[in-house]
């Protein structure tokens, strides 16, 4: 009986084969801030691009997404977000887009955020305010309006960022950050892509391309 007990064994492999393989753990991160009024879907093409190269994804939820608690209050959830992903030690870059943007720089700028971060890259982000703020209510819109408080609060905390790498992305085509020009942050490399509306600026292989060849000198380095 045992002999064919091992004979059937040998002829019969078990229906669940062991995996061919681990999971490989991802060997970099990069932090994801979404915009006004959004939610993260807008980085669906980003991450599937870094997630193919075993990049490490996070998105920050950003609630009230309208802002209304004011950008100080984001940027605090934005840490402990960032702590129950990566812990306190882990190193990442960060992709702010839109309001996000000004989300990560407060976080870095004033809450010891750069001391983990290795690049920061903006997307169509009203560095300079944006008219179009005083269409919307709420603290974080009064923020984001130009000239204000806050908006200057900031740019004097700019050397907290120390000689990490920094790129702004933008479209003269933005007709939500008005002017265009107000992504012209001059702490960055600044880029100018052609793309036809703010929401797109996500979703441009161009610029997708050009974000994943920054973040990939991360790697390299």
């Amino acid at each position: 009986m045992l002999g064919i007990a091992i004979w059937l064994s040998s002829c019969c492999p078990s229906a669940k084969p062991p995996p061919s393989s681990a999971a490989v753990e991802p060997d970099m991160h990069v932090v994801m801030v979404h915009g006004f009024l959004e939610d993260g879907r807008n980085y669906k093409m980003l991450r599937k691009r870094l997630e193919e190269k075993n990049v490490g994804c996070h998105v920050i939820r950003l609630e009230p997404s309208d802002g209304r608690v004011g950008i100080e209050a984001l940027a605090e959830s934005m840490k402990e977000q960032i702590h129950e992903k990566l812990g306190p030690t882990q190193d990442f870059s960060i992709v702010g887009y839109s309001m996000g943007g000004l989300v990560s720089r407060y976080y870095l700028q004033n809450m010891e955020g750069a001391k983990r971060c290795k690049q920061f890259i903006t997307v169509a982000t009203p560095h300079h305010g944006t008219v179009v703020a005083h269409c919307y209510f709420g603290k974080g819109a009064y923020q984001m309006r130009r000239g204000s408080k806050f908006l200057k609060q900031l740019a004097s905390t700019e050397d907290n960022l120390g000689n990490m790498p920094i790129t702004s992305y933008r479209t003269p085509l933005d007709l939500i950050i008005v002017p265009s020009t107000s992504s012209i942050w001059e702490r960055a490399e600044n880029r100018r892509h052609w793309v036809p509306l703010h929401p797109l600026m996500l979703n441009v292989p161009t610029v997708l391309g050009d974000i994943e060849e920054r973040l990939m000198r991360d790697r390299e380095s």
